[in-house]
């Protein structure tokens, strides 16, 4: 057997649990998890107790302060970062300046001193720097790439994408620390990171122009008021008033809610269930934003996260056609274990593709259905990062470090854009174009 790829991970809520599932698991051949790394040892040591509750050793665990001493004793081939978005590029650049090849979650960073930080690192390094962008990996949005890729649309000019995230995913965004903007770069970055990449990959060109309109026009204690509803909690759990609460979540009421943040607050301070309609809230829930691309393509898009479905609609028209998708998705995985495990396996639960050539008949497009998180993209992308041979990438799945600016300079552009009401060129931010 070859020798294992070492890997550490800084950052461990909920979304360390893909990757330290992937690499204790499935690639378990090929790699080995040296480290962990978080402000919290109870959600170290509750990741810890999952790998032993399998038979397997726990991972040495570091306190955040020692980052530094973890990379010179466990020495990782690759870091992960998992952290709070606003945090990324303080463990990338120092991961990189160590010797050690980066994986991010997505967004990238939040703002951009960062992602010039965070460039600069990586030129100095000369290491690797990925971005997990799932989606990519999701069998319609690939489907939908192949067709663009393949003509069936011949040049594109205009792309026409709406996103709505539901009263229990969209709130969600508000009961954590992503309601606050300094945290996540509000919706337009955190989120809206996958789409303005979709749409960068679908039609593989990069942002020039960007225009922008948001407001928090739902969530927040002023919204409420308006409409005449009082919340006197701060959070949901523990609160007998919030029993009825239709955007309450209660953290004892799920193992992993419990051990990752319940169990850590009295350590983090961090609440993990605040009220979707308190203060305070700087993220905007409702936005819309328009895009020039380098090739000359024009997008409108639109983000509302308080919809009573949860999906998209986009499509794309070029000069020989137009090809439209709709996605309706079943988000409930904020609920019960039980209801969650139902939602993941009910994820992306109805997908319709239509073909329109511009003098010739229409068509419906077949989309493969697979197993897993995010409708079959996560088996799909850890493959990727995790395989040793990985095999071929036609479609240009994997992400760059190029890929993951351009999507956030999109949502960056659009937040100077609503702070300032004017366009955005996004060349007098960031040079893509060098890379």
């Amino acid at each position: 057997m070859s020798q294992r790829k070492r890997y550490a991970i800084v950052g461990t809520g909920s979304r360390a649990s893909m990757f330290v599932d992937a690499i204790t698991g499935t690639y378990a051949e090929h790699a080995n998890l040296v480290g962990l790394c978080d402000l919290s040892r109870t959600r170290m040591n509750w990741h810890n107790a999952q790998l032993q509750k399998r038979g397997l050793a726990p991972a040495p665990s570091f306190h955040a302060d020692d980052f530094e001493r973890m990379l010179g004793e466990t020495r990782p081939d690759t870091v992960i970062v998992t952290t709070v978005d606003a945090w990324h590029h303080h463990y990338i650049v120092r991961a990189l300046d160590a010797g050690c090849d980066v994986i991010s979650e997505k967004p990238l960073t939040t703002t951009l001193d960062r992602l010039q930080a965070i460039d600069v690192a990586r030129q100095r390094s000369g290491k690797s720097l990925r971005v997990t962008f799932n989606y990519r990996y999701a069998p319609a949005y690939a489907r939908f790439r192949r067709l663009i890729a393949e003509g069936a649309v011949g040049k594109p000019l205009a792309v026409d994408f709406s996103w709505l995230l539901d009263t229990s995913h969209g709130a969600d965004y508000f009961r954590r620390w992503h309601r606050e903007k300094a945290n996540s770069g509000g919706l337009l970055v955190h989120k809206a990171t996958h789409h303005f990449d979709l749409v960068n990959w679908w039609i593989d060109s990069l942002p020039a122009q960007v225009f922008a309109l948001g407001d928090l026009m739902f969530y927040g204690r002023d919204n409420a008021a308006a409409r005449g509803e009082r919340y006197a909690y701060e959070r949901y759990t523990g609160e007998a008033a919030a029993r009825d609460d239709p955007f309450a979540l209660f953290l004892d009421e799920k193992e992993a809610y419990r051990g990752l943040y319940l169990d850590a607050e009295a350590e983090t301070g961090y609440l993990r269930d605040r009220n979707v309609f308190g203060e305070p809230i700087t993220a905007e829930d409702t936005m819309t934003v328009t895009a020039r691309y380098a090739n000359g393509a024009l997008l409108s898009y639109c983000l509302v996260a308080y919809a009573p479905w949860e999906g998209l609609r986009v499509a794309v028209t070029g000069t020989r056609g137009r090809v439209e998708m709709d996605v309706t998705e079943n988000v409930t995985r904020l609920k019960s274990d039980s209801a969650s495990a139902a939602a993941s396996k009910g994820a992306f639960k109805q997908t319709l593709i239509r073909a329109f050539p511009m003098f010739g008949d229409p068509y419906a497009v077949d989309v493969p259905r697979v197993e897993g998180g995010h409708g079959g993209a996560d088996p799909l992308m850890l493959a990727q990062l995790f395989s040793p041979e990985p095999g071929p990438d036609p479609l240009r799945q994997a992400a760059s470090f190029v890929d993951g600016a351009a999507s956030i300079l999109v949502g960056i552009a659009a937040n100077q854009s609503i702070e300032s009401g004017e366009l955005v060129d996004v060349a007098e931010l960031f040079d893509l174009e060098k890379d």
